[in-house]
């Protein structure tokens, strides 16, 4: 059978497409005797309105998006948690795309995203100097840019923690606990999070009159479990006198990974080597070993996004945009608590 239309509505009332729309949208400005006859028809009809296709016509969507850097990633759920506090409060809905750290996907989704003419549109991105990102703000679609603290001078609102701040904390606790021989666990380097985190940690290196040349980095391909238990094994291959004491992860998957793959293996953590991670998400306290990580606000992360948008939707251009940066907070546990006398 074939659904019901909004002319058939008018057909069966006898009044314009204007009426009915109307009566769907405005119902205060429709006379009562007609209003009473369009939602008789509507009843007799079964028609049911197509709420987005409404939406659209009128220029304002219900919807919002979050393209997301990776949904296997405990922290960008927590984030994507607060970004739906602040739109069920708000009336709007939530679509979450998962990038999956693939620059292709994210560029297809934004595509899609242009199309689908969304209220707006929150993005931890693999590459924020997209073009694509300018094109939605062009069309007139709010964006802000989550888990990225400004670095350019381009007129984006933004919400991040201070990720060089959380790099230089995460060294220089190793160094407080006496270890010289450093590595950093994380990439691909192109990830700005995992870029500002290095500087991070060399400017540390660097504070501690360390040479930051001696730094071991082992970039993964992504930042995932699997991939802390692969740079486990190029850890353990390299020779004892040059194996890292500290380790310093861009991410509290890749140092769970590592920690994983470091107990199979007999390495005592911290005692042999002691992690550090990122995030602070919910699994790094129940760890077999509790893991040190660098703390992340993730809920205020998503409710101050949401909110930075929903203001902008609503204020066009007289939007001030903003720049919110929240300060990291080392929490120290287990897999760091050993401190080192010798090199």
């Amino acid at each position: 059978m074939a659904s019901v239309s909004i002319k058939d509505v008018a057909a069966r009332a006898g009044v314009s497409l204007g009426t009915v729309s109307n009566v769907l949208n405005r119902p205060a400005a429709v006379r009562p005797a007609t209003r009473a006859r369009v939602e008789a028809a509507i009843a007799e009809l079964g028609f049911v309105p197509n709420g987005s296709a409404r939406q659209l016509a009128a220029g304002r969507s219900r919807t919002i998006a979050y393209l997301v850097l990776d949904t296997a990633n405990p922290f960008f759920n927590d984030v994507a948690r607060g970004i739906e506090e602040v739109a069920r409060t708000s009336g709007l809905s939530l679509f979450l795309c998962n990038s999956d750290q693939d620059a292709e996907r994210e560029d297809e989704y934004l595509e899609q995203l242009a199309q689908l003419r969304v209220r707006g549109v929150l993005i931890t991105a693999m590459d924020y100097s997209n073009p694509r990102l300018k094109g939605l703000r062009d069309q007139g679609v709010p964006v802000v840019l989550v888990d990225r603290a400004p670095d350019t001078p381009e007129d984006w609102c933004t919400v991040g923690v201070d990720d060089v701040t959380g790099g230089s904390l995460a060294i220089s606790h190793l160094v407080e606990g006496g270890h010289r021989r450093l590595a950093l666990v994380g990439g691909p380097g192109n990830i700005p999070q995992v870029a500002d985190r290095h500087t991070g940690a060399v400017n540390a290196m660097v504070d501690a009159g360390l040479d930051p040349q001696d730094l071991v980095w082992i970039q993964t391909d992504a930042l995932t479990i699997a991939d802390g238990r692969r740079a486990g094994e190029r850890l353990l291959g390299l020779p004892k006198r040059r194996r890292p004491s500290g380790v310093f992860c861009a991410n509290d998957l890749l140092a769970l990974g590592l920690l994983q793959h470091l107990i199979q293996h007999g390495v005592r953590v911290p005692e042999d080597v002691a992690i550090v991670g990122y995030d602070d998400i919910e699994y790094a306290a129940g760890a077999a070993v509790p893991l040190t990580s660098v703390a992340q606000p993730r809920l205020l992360l998503g409710r101050t996004a949401a909110r930075l948008l929903a203001e902008e939707s609503e204020a066009g251009t007289d939007h001030q945009h903003q720049h919110v940066v929240f300060p990291p907070e080392l929490v120290a546990r287990a897999s760091t608590a050993v401190t080192r006398t010798g090199p």
